[in-house]
């Protein structure tokens, strides 16, 4: 009896450290859960796979995409184009820029601001405005900014009852002079502090701007090759250059056979839509200031995407300025736009002049 209970007492033992041996899993004991295999997927890639939704929203004047819509008035800013003046500040930042002639030969710029978000970067030199300047910046609803005007610009600011800033004679705590350039040539606002003055001058700031057409082809199917365009005024040192860079879509704009910069980022300034116009223009007195006929329609010639189209422009019903060819709107390609006014004397044709690199 004894051996067999020995026996049975083995048999049990041997039993019972299989079964402890079957549960440890062969790994000395633990009894950790062996990892799952790691996902061949990462959060990052996985979030490259989703596509982002277009935003909703078009720029009225660039017809650029934007999470909200631009519903502000537009402000236009009369910009010194004096030599001594540059570079300018803030132009890169305007919607649309226009080039037109003032007195001696000089030209000004007349920056149209809607939908840029940069309500504190510095905006100028700033300088006067006349007539047809007031009128260009009316065909926007736009609240003007200036310093001074010629007698008759005050008469149509006036008696119109345009809404206007001036620093000399309604406006002034909303601009400022700097001292690193000497008077005229350093008087400076921002959108922050021209949209408070025209808060407090009650003018309505909800104003809707006509929009422009634009479509992605914009209206090359017309157009002949033009890369490099030469814009002339009167004088040598206000030529305008433009070349353009296909990989960007840009045309790089240059004044006096020197780039054209922005001083508030040191960038070149570009568009991506050129508009010459050819006007009628008379000088009025002994001082040259002129008069520019705006509300004749006239030869054009549109620029975009490396092509050249001629055309015409005419002033629509809306008292916007739209480029036609054959009775229809040309559309714009999406970006900023530079339109110059030239004279048509001698000829439209000599004040532009282009050529395919």
């Amino acid at each position: 009896m004894d051996k067999q209970i020995r026996n049975s007492a083995v048999t049990l033992l041997l039993s019972l450290t299989l079964l402890l041996s079957a549960c440890s899993g062969g790994n000395g004991g633990n009894s950790h859960t062996p990892p799952e295999p790691e996902s061949s997927v990462s959060p990052s890639s996985t979030a490259e796979t989703i596509e982002k939704a277009p935003l909703p929203y078009e720029a009225p004047l660039t017809g650029l995409k934007l999470e909200k819509p631009a519903e502000a008035r537009p402000i236009v800013v009369m910009i010194n184009n004096f030599a001594a003046a540059r570079p300018q500040s803030g132009l890169s930042n305007a919607d649309v820029v226009w080039e037109v002639l003032a007195e001696g030969g000089i030209t000004r710029l007349i920056a149209v601001f809607q939908s840029t978000a940069a309500l504190t970067d510095t905006i100028g030199p700033i300088r006067s405005i006349r007539p047809y300047l007031i009128d260009i910046g009316d065909s926007y609803g736009a609240v003007l900014a200036h310093a001074g005007a010629s007698t008759d610009g005050y008469a149509v600011l006036q008696r119109q009852g345009k809404p206007y800033l001036d620093e000399i004679s309604n406006a002034g705590s909303y601009f400022w002079r700097s001292k690193e350039r000497k008077a005229p040539h350093n008087l400076y606002s921002s959108l922050e502090k021209l949209r408070t003055g025209a808060e407090k001058k009650k003018y309505s700031l909800d104003k809707q701007v006509p929009p422009y057409t634009f479509a992605e082809a914009g209206s090359t199917e017309a157009g002949v090759p033009a890369s490099d365009i030469t814009i002339s005024f009167l004088l040598k040192n206000y030529s305008v250059g433009y070349l353009y860079d296909s990989a960007a879509g840009l045309y790089k704009r240059s004044i006096g056979g020197k780039p054209h910069i922005d001083l508030n980022n040191n960038e070149q300034l570009s568009g991506t839509n050129l508009v010459v116009l050819g006007a009628n223009h008379k000088t009025l007195d002994n001082e040259g200031r002129l008069a520019v006929d705006m509300a004749s329609e006239g030869p054009a010639i549109l620029f975009q995407k490396g092509k050249a189209i001629e055309a015409d422009w005419v002033r629509a019903p809306d008292g916007m300025i739209r480029i036609v060819k054959d009775g229809a709107e040309l559309p714009f390609v999406p970006g900023k736009t530079f339109f110059h006014i030239v004279p048509n004397n001698p000829t439209f044709e000599s004040h532009v002049s282009w050529v395919q690199t």
